[in-house]
């Protein structure tokens, strides 16, 4: 039985994880600029990501015996490239934090499904992170 505190994080998953899908997607359509394609269409596909791995921890969630959330956590929107990506860099740290602390809890709770799952994310979201510093190190 996955307790509560391990539900309330996973939907703390989910609320992060729609929200940064909104906000990536908004910047997608946003971003301007001749050398911003790249970066626009890098945005749309994290964009994309993101929201597959909200799918991921809410079926988990449900199948836990959970009520997934459905409301995202604050959606932040600045105007510039540069403002845009490090948003977005801080918003996949805060990320990686939260899963290795799911990941130990889960492990804890002997829930090793919960568990591959965080690990499988976490290894998303850090070339995410990677994807963004290296953008604001050009």
């Amino acid at each position: 039985m996955t307790s509560k505190e391990l539900m309330e994080m996973l939907n703390q998953a989910i609320a992060r994880e729609i929200q940064v899908s909104i906000q990536y997607m908004w910047q997608h359509v946003r971003i301007y600029g001749f050398d911003h394609l790249a970066i626009a269409e890098e945005l749309k596909k994290t964009a994309i990501a993101e929201m597959k791995h909200a799918e991921s921890i809410a079926e988990r969630g449900d199948y836990l015996g959970g009520v997934p959330t459905t409301t995202p956590a604050i959606i932040t929107v600045v105007n510039k490239p540069q403002e845009m990506i490090t948003l977005d860099m801080h918003a996949e740290e805060e990320a990686i934090e939260l899963y290795k602390k799911i990941i130990e809890r889960a492990d804890e709770e002997k829930d090793y499904v919960t568990r591959e799952l965080f690990e499988n994310i976490l290894s998303d979201e850090e070339d995410h992170h990677n994807v963004f510093r290296t953008l604001l190190e050009k």
